[in-house]
């Protein structure tokens, strides 16, 4: 089956009633979480910026509290993690704004959590040494 043009579903979207767009979203996001934030996205959090940015703010700090410290792999690891959930919430809203907010703010945490990450290892290290 191929899928449709961009232009095509909008004509199509704009000839069909409210009851059956509502139908459509709902079905829409049965199928898939990021549909579901999507919408989730556009319907409560849209209107205010500031308060969106906060949130993800706050799901990227708890993210940095879990990250794994006994192998760097799994600290690479982690961290892609994170960056692929902040452009995720960056796509969502589509704004410069946003989207140099939070990738600012994930730059910082990143240098402030290396920076603590550098004191233990040396800490470590001169622990070992004596």
């Amino acid at each position: 089956m191929k899928a449709a043009t961009i232009n095509e579903l909008k004509q199509e979207l704009l000839n069909e009633k409210p009851a059956k767009l509502v139908e459509l979203c709902i079905r829409l996001a049965r199928f898939k979480k990021e549909n579901k934030e999507l919408l989730t996205y556009l319907l409560f959090e849209a209107h205010d910026t500031e308060a969106y940015i906060k949130s993800v703010i706050q799901e990227m700090d708890s993210n940095f509290e879990t990250i794994n410290k006994s192998n760097a792999y799994f600290v690479k690891k982690t961290l892609r993690k994170i960056l692929r959930i902040t452009h995720k919430f960056i796509r969502y809203s589509g704004s410069d704004i946003v989207a140099t907010e939070l990738l600012i703010h994930f730059c910082k945490t990143v240098k402030r959590w290396t920076n603590q990450l550098q004191r233990i290892r040396l800490l470590l290290i001169s622990i070992k040494i004596n």
